[in-house]
C-alpha cells in the first residue's frame, strides 16, 4: 500500500475567551502515508495530542480550529457530525495514556466488545462479538482470550489493560491509529512489550500510525518520521534516524542530551536538565517560543518566529540551528 492517508495543512487550535486565548496549536502541518509510523515529541503543553484530537475530529465545542485535516481523502471539515462518527473507528481510532479511565468498571469485556461492534454494526450479536473479540485479544497476545472475556477492567494489570485498550481500538479495522502516549504509566519492561506488539500490527495490518510521547527514546523505537513540537509550533522534523544522529535545533538538541541513559547511576551522574520554564500558551513569545531557554539565544531570535528551513528531506525552524543537516 502507497499514499498519504493523512494529511493537516496550517492547523491551528485555540481554546478559552476571544479576548485572550489559550493558542494550543501554531500553523501545525503532517502528513502521514500508509503503512508509515510519525513520531509527534515534545514536553506537556507542546500541542501534540491537541493536534492528533483535532486529526481524528475530537475536539469539543468550546475549541476553534482553524486549517484543514484530510483523512484519506476526505477533509474532515466537510463531514457532518454523523459521518465523523463513522470515521471514528473504521478509519481512525485512538489509544489514550491511562487504559484504567477508558473503561466502566462495571462492565466485563465481553459487554465492552460488544457495545464497540455495535456502535458502527448494531446487528452484531453477543455470539459474534464473542467470536470477534477473543480474536482481537488474541492478536495482542491475551492468553485464554476466549475465557478472559467474562474479566472486568480491575483484573487486569496496566500493561495488560493497554493490550485490551490497543484490541478494542482495532475492533472496527481502522486504517490509522493514534497512540497518545500509551506506555507513559507503564514500567519499561512492559513498555517494550507493548511497543513490539504495536509495531507486529503495524506490519501485519498495514496500519499508519501518529505515535505521542515525550519521551525521544521511546519514540525512536517505532517512528519511521518524527515531528518535535514546543509551544504549539513544529520546530524540527525529518526521518527518526536523521534527526537523532544530527539534531538541528537546539530543543531536540536539549531532549535528547536530557534522556537518562542505561547505566546511569544518581549518585555519579548528574542529568542534563532543560533549565527554565514552558512557554504560557496564553501569552506566547513574539519570536522563537524556545529563545528564553535556548544556550545559543541571539536577539533576532525574540522578534519573529523563526521561518522554515528545508534541506535535504530536513526541516527546521531555526535561525541558529545545532548542527545543520
Amino acid at each position: 500500500m502507497s499514499g498519504t492517508l493523512l494529511s493537516i495543512e496550517n492547523l491551528n487550535v485555540s481554546f478559552g475567551p476571544l479576548q485572550k486565548p489559550i493558542q494550543a496549536v501554531r500553523g501545525v502541518s503532517l502528513t502521514a502515508e500508509r503503512g508509515e509510523c510519525v513520531g509527534l515529541v515534545g514536553e506537556s503543553g507542546s500541542g501534540k495530542s491537541v493536534t492528533a484530537w483535532a486529526a481524528a475530529g475530537l475536539l469539543g465545542v468550546d475549541s476553534r480550529v482553524e486549517g484543514r485535516v484530510w483523512l484519506d481523502g476526505q477533509a474532515l471539515d466537510e463531514r457532518t457530525p454523523e459521518e465523523l462518527r463513522r470515521l471514528r473507528g473504521t478509519k481512525v481510532a485512538m489509544i489514550f495514556q491511562e487504559p484504567s479511565r477508558s473503561f466502566d468498571p462495571i462492565m466485563n469485556l465481553e459487554r465492552t466488545f460488544w457495545e464497540t461492534f455495535r456502535a458502527h454494526d448494531s446487528s452484531v450479536t453477543l455470539e459474534q462479538a464473542r467470536t470477534r473479540a477473543a480474536a482481537l485479544l488474541n492478536e495482542v497476545h491475551i492468553s485464554d482470550a476466549a475465557d478472559r472475556l467474562g474479566s472486568f477492567p480491575h483484573q487486569f494489570s496496566g500493561g495488560m489493560l493497554q493490550r485490551v485498550m490497543i484490541a478494542l481500538a482495532l475492533a472496527n479495522n481502522p486504517d490509522l491509529l493514534i497512540c497518545d502516549e500509551p506506555t507513559t504509566a507503564l514500567d519499561v519492561t512492559v513498555q517494550a512489550q507493548i511497543l513490539a506488539v504495536l509495531k507486529e500490527l503495524q506490519s501485519q495490518r498495514g496500519l499508519s500510525l501518529i505515535f505521542i510521547s515525550h519521551d525521544l527514546e521511546t519514540v525512536a523505537q517505532v517512528a519511521d518520521r518524527i515531528m518535535i513540537m514546543y509551544g504549539g509550533l513544529v520546530m524540527e522534523q525529518g526521518r527518526t534516524a536523521d534527526v537523532l544522529k544530527r539534531p538541528a535545533h537546539p530543543y531536540t538538541q536539549a531532549l535528547w542530551s536530557s534522556r537518562v541513559r542505561r547505566g546511569t547511576h544518581y549518585k555519579t551522574d548528574r542529568l542534563s536538565l532543560i533549565g527554565g520554564a514552558p512557554p504560557d500558551p496564553q501569552q506566547p513569545e513574539p519570536g522563537c517560543p524556545f529563545a528564553p531557554r535556548c544556550s545559543r539565544v541571539h536577539d533576532s531570535c525574540k522578534t519573529a518566529i523563526p521561518a522554515w528551513t528545508e534541506t535535504n528531506g530536513r526541516a527546521f525552524r531555526c535561525l541558529f540551528p545545532w548542527e545543520a543537516p
